[in-house]
């Protein structure tokens, strides 16, 4: 039974014993890379956690959206760039436990400007950083964003 359906993105259902699943059309996370040396990160709001956060761009796919379409059209929306290429780093599941949710992670590479208007209710900063900087914020808990500690941990630079 569908208890409760975001129209075009997730739904709640709940089985007859009371078992609740978010059912996701999945996301992309993406790590990316203006040169070999430095990573362009997020500054923003989330409304859950009272307070602004660094991260890497993400977000959610349509129900049949082909993945890298839904990677470039993130990657526009949330830093004003686009990639020339982007090379598949993994897929995770972020919340197995609740949802079906899968995470499929990309780093993005040759980025040129090409802006697109960004979701009215995010409130974004983009900022270009040397990856050994981005680590070390994981290191000191500076970032506490799992997909962006994931991302930021496979990423080997090849």
């Amino acid at each position: 039974m569908i208890i409760w359906e975001k129209t075009g993105s997730w739904r709640l259902e709940v089985n007859e014993a009371g078992q609740a699943a978010v059912r996701h059309p999945g996301a992309v996370v993406l790590l990316p890379l203006p040169t070999a040396e430095t990573v362009l990160l997020l500054r923003q709001y989330r409304h859950a956690l009272g307070q602004t956060i660094w991260e890497l761009p993400a977000g959610t796919r349509g129900w049949e959206e082909d993945w890298l379409v839904c990677a470039q059209r993130e990657l526009r929306e949330e830093t004003g760039f686009q990639a020339a290429e982007f090379t598949h780093l993994g897929d995770v599941w972020p919340a197995p436990g609740i949802s079906d949710e899968l995470m499929r992670l990309y780093s993005a590479h040759h980025l040129t400007p090409a802006p697109l208007p960004p979701d009215a209710d995010e409130e974004i900063e983009v900022v270009e950083l040397p990856l050994a900087e981005a680590r070390a914020m994981v290191t000191d808990g500076r970032i506490r964003d799992g997909k962006t500690i994931i991302a930021l941990s496979w990423w080997r630079g090849e």
